[in-house]
């Protein structure tokens, strides 16, 4: 489980809305001279907070501090998902139409609708599965003065 602290913003019924602190490891980073992250953490970007909604069976109130948590293998199956299958369908929709015959131009622009076919492909499972409990985070403990409180 992929575990990460945050702040209770709101409550709904069988949910809570957190917000988290964004952080940057480019402080322990060797190579940060020549990382792209590295300049978006200089230019201020790094601290920004966000806020994810998870569920919750525990009684919280607005402020508590909680832990929240994402299983690993959703976070692996959906890297894969949002940035494998865009290349697949660009380098398939490239080799199709090379393997058609056709002419630069057109293998390119090929590739180039093969790769938005599949972003669309993308985006529409996720709205689809969007409400699947399973996917969701969820609050796994509270925090009460700095020390984890399982429930």
């Amino acid at each position: 489980m992929i575990e990460e602290q945050g702040r209770v913003v709101a409550v709904e019924p069988g949910a809570v809305w957190v917000e988290t602190l964004r952080k940057s490891t480019c402080s322990s980073c060797s190579v940060k001279a020549g990382c792209g992250q590295s300049l978006l953490d200089q230019l201020g970007a790094s601290g920004r907070r966000g806020y994810i909604r998870a569920l919750s069976s525990l009684p919280l109130n607005v402020g508590d501090a909680v832990i929240i948590g994402v299983r690993e293998d959703l976070l692996v199956r959906g890297s894969l998902l949002v940035y494998l299958l865009p290349l697949l369908g660009l380098f398939a929709a490239a080799v199709l139409a090379e393997q058609m015959g056709l002419g630069e131009p057109w293998v390119i622009l090929s590739a180039l609708l093969g790769f938005l076919f599949a972003c669309c492909a993308v985006r529409w499972r996720s709205r689809l599965r969007a409400g699947d409990p399973a996917l969701q985070p969820v609050v796994l403990r509270t925090l009460l003065g700095g020390v984890a409180a399982a429930f």
